[in-house]
């Protein structure tokens, strides 16, 4: 028999500032678009880091549950946790940090990580900015 498909989840919060800005449009056109966000404002945010695979049958798991903790600690978590994401946040240069574009660049910051673990990819990256607004990306591929 073929081995079961599972999607496993590891959660994680972190608190960080931000501002959203566009260099493509004015001071005037940002102030009108993102409201009382085009100024330096923070969130605790939650993460969740989805991966699926196949139950290995030597381990029962699709991959270790403390393994992916660790890879979201040293790959996402450290890197933002109490910082400011416009200034200090090196894989966030030059980005505009809404929450979309955040659930990307974790994605790209923690995907290859978890290719050295067989039988497994990462399957959803889940951002909540706040308890009333959370996005979900799947990868470039389902783009």
């Amino acid at each position: 028999m073929a081995a079961a498909v599972v999607e496993i989840t590891h959660v994680k919060e972190f608190s960080a500032a931000h501002r959203l800005t566009s260099a493509h449009l004015s001071e005037r056109e940002n102030r009108e678009l993102y409201g009382p966000c085009y100024r330096d404002h923070g969130h605790n945010y939650v993460v969740e880091v989805t991966v699926r695979g196949r139950v290995d049958a030597r381990t029962g798991m699709v991959m270790d549950l403390n393994r992916l903790s660790v890879l979201m600690d040293e790959r996402l978590i450290q890197k933002v946790d109490h910082l400011h994401l416009n200034h200090d946040v090196p894989f966030l240069a030059g980005t505009i940090t809404t929450a979309e574009n955040v659930a990307i660049a974790f994605w790209r910051e923690l995907e290859p990580a978890l290719r050295a673990f067989k039988g497994c990819k990462l399957h959803r990256i889940r951002l909540h900015e706040s308890r009333a607004n959370l996005v979900d990306y799947y990868g470039p591929s389902r783009a």
